[in-house]
Formats: C-alpha cells, structure tokens, sequence
C-alpha cells in the first residue's frame, strides 16, 4: 500500500502526456476521417504519406540545413562565452555569483515576444546584420542562456576550481593551459549537457525565426501545417521524438566513467565468473 501513492502519480503522469502524443500520432499517420478516429479505427490505414510528402518539399533540406548550421553555431557560441566567465566568476568574483545568476534567469522573466520588440526597434538600423541567416544565433544564446549558464555553473560547484587552477599554475601551465588540459577535462559533462540543451532549444524556437524571416525548421513545419496538416503535425511528432533522443544521448554521455565501465564489468563474460 506504501507504494500505491507513488505508482498512481507515476501512471497518471504518463497518461498525461503518452495520451495526447497518441492521439496527435494518429491524426499525424493514419488516412482516416477525424471523425472517425475512435477505437474501431486504431489499427487501420496507418501510413507516411504525409511525412514523406512534407520531406519531398524542396524548402524542407534548406530549412533542416539551417537549423542546424543554427544550432552548431549557438551551441559554440554560448561555451566561448560562457566557459570562460563563468570558471572567472567563481574564482575572482564568488560575491557576484548572485548576479550573474540573477541575469541568467532574465530570459525566463522577459518572454521571447519581449525580445521580438526590441528586434523590431533595432531592424532598421541593422538590417546589415539581421538579413544574414545566422543573425538568430545571438538572440538564440540570450534564449538558452537560464539552461547554459546552470548547467555549467553545477559543474564548477562539484569541481574544487580554485586547487585545479592553483595547481596548475604552480607547475608553470599559462591559462590557456589551464583552461585545455584542466579545466574543459573536468567540465565534460557539463560542457555536453550545455550543447544538447542548447540544440534542443534553437530546434524547437519558432517566433524569433518567423519575425526575423527565416525558414527554419520550425517556420517550415508551421507552413507545411497550414497546407497539410498531417505532415506538418507528423514532422512536429518526429522533432519531439528526436529532442527525446537528444537527451536519452545526453543521459548516455554524462554518466559517470566509473559507472560504464562498472556496467561493462558486469555483463562482461571475465567479470560473470569473476
């Protein structure tokens, strides 16, 4: 009985999300009426047409191509930014640790609509800059910056930062040194949780990308919605079940070495007759 509480809030949480996935898959892949979508019809003319149909657009390849030239471009873009300061902060600034997170959450107070304005403001004096394709690469790294700047910053609170750089710089290394062969080793985790949070947003970010004009991957697929709701929903089906594999990978890779090879040892044919 103990355990009944927590296996009913387990089960209604699945519903709560497994069911709509469900019912938005079978709009998505099954040729039938949506009138007629009901239990007779579950196994019925399930199908890829529309998905297939949406990937034979000849604006679909350009679209994927830029979000991801996007989101390679923020994701690099936010450590050359945010590696250095925030290893700074915790050494040379810890009052103003505070702060620093105070701002990082500012996204999270001041909605991407918010921002939009201020792009309108700016776009006729910078029209130079924002008719590039890649001009949504900073206002990307200010929406990610609440999910980059935490996850770096829990990966320099389990390391002991000030013994690692005192050490290093003892035996005569520079701070590039420090920063490659110290530093970077130590924040692996953190440094790949930053880049799959980081692409899991720019993949999904729509309102920025369709003020600005750019045909993204989420602009593409609102298109494709208004013409063939099928398609567009079964491809907005598919980028959720890639971002779920995004961060099965990033569970993947973050897991402590020590746990892996503890893992391995185990179904390893030397350590069952060990």
């Amino acid at each position: 009985m103990a355990r009944l509480g927590p296996t009913a809030v387990i089960i209604l949480t699945l519903g709560f999300f497994v069911v709509p996935l469900v019912a938005m898959a079978r709009f998505a892949l099954q040729n039938v009426p949506m009138i007629k979508l009901d239990w007779s019809t579950l196994f019925d003319r399930w199908s890829l047409s529309g998905l297939t149909a949406a990937f034979d657009d000849d604006a679909f390849l350009p679209a994927l191509w830029l979000t991801i030239r996007l989101a390679v471009g923020t994701a690099v873009v936010t450590l050359l930014l945010l590696v250095p300061t925030a290893v700074w902060v915790h050494l040379r600034l810890p009052r103003w640790r505070p702060v620093i997170e105070f701002i990082s959450v500012l996204p999270y107070m001041v909605p991407a609509i918010g921002l939009v304005a201020g792009i309108l403001v700016i776009k006729p004096h910078a029209r130079w800059f924002l008719n590039s394709d890649l001009s949504l690469v900073p206002f990307y790294v200010v929406l990610t910056l609440p999910f980059s700047y935490r996850a770096l910053d829990s990966g320099l609170r389990a390391i002991d930062l000030v013994t690692l750089v005192d050490a290093s710089r003892s035996l005569g290394a520079g701070w590039f040194a420090t920063m490659r062969r110290v530093l970077l080793p130590n924040l692996r985790t953190s440094i790949i949780s930053t880049s799959f949070l980081t692409v899991a947003v720019v993949i999904g970010e729509y309102t920025l990308a369709d003020v600005l004009l750019k045909r993204t991957l989420p602009t593409f697929m609102q298109e494709v919605r208004g013409r063939e709701p099928q398609g567009g929903y079964g491809m907005a089906l598919l980028a959720l079940a890639s971002t779920v594999v995004v961060f099965l990978l990033l569970g993947v890779l973050t897991r402590p070495r020590h746990a892996r090879q503890g893992r391995r040892s185990r179904h390893s044919p030397q350590g069952a007759t060990e």
